[in-house]
């Protein structure tokens, strides 16, 4: 049946990210969608971000485009360009190769729920403005920005 029982899908906090970014991540927590759908093409995650969470450091993708669709409650867009408050219904996109370095961060009082959908074909590259940190898609591994390893 193609409607996904998000219940039955395992709901984790995991991230990739070394310390001390790490720390900040324990507001977020997804569903790998994809994965459960059969799906190899796309990347789609059921997100909750508890109040006071944020998305992912802020960051953008050389080969990754992204799409975000707000489903439940409140949350900042944070970009290059300033903030942008995301409700029910609000779409946000990120084409690739673009340098906008963007996350979101729920600033209210209840969680707040999203779909995050990329595709997954030539990831290139992903940039972090804010922090000492870079995502070579050679090897996969995190590194300083001046690329000595973590």
């Amino acid at each position: 049946m193609p409607k996904l029982d998000l219940d039955a899908i395992e709901q984790v906090t995991r991230t990739g990210y070394p310390s001390p970014y790490r720390e900040a991540m324990t507001g977020r927590h997804y569903r790998r969608l994809s994965p459960a759908a059969g799906l190899a093409r796309i990347g789609a995650s059921h997100v909750v971000l508890d109040p006071g969470g944020i998305s992912s450091q802020r960051h953008w993708h050389e080969g990754i485009d992204e799409l975000v669709i707000m489903l439940e409650g409140e949350a900042v867009l944070v970009e290059d360009g300033g903030e942008t408050v995301m409700r029910p219904g609000d779409v946000a996109a990120f084409p690739a190769g673009v340098a906008n370095g963007h996350h979101l961060v729920n600033r209210s009082d209840k969680p707040c729920v999203f779909v995050a959908i990329d595709n997954r074909d030539g990831e290139g590259d992903c940039h972090y403005p804010d922090i000492d940190l870079h995502l070579d898609s050679a090897t996969g591994a995190f590194t300083h920005k001046d690329g000595t390893p973590w």
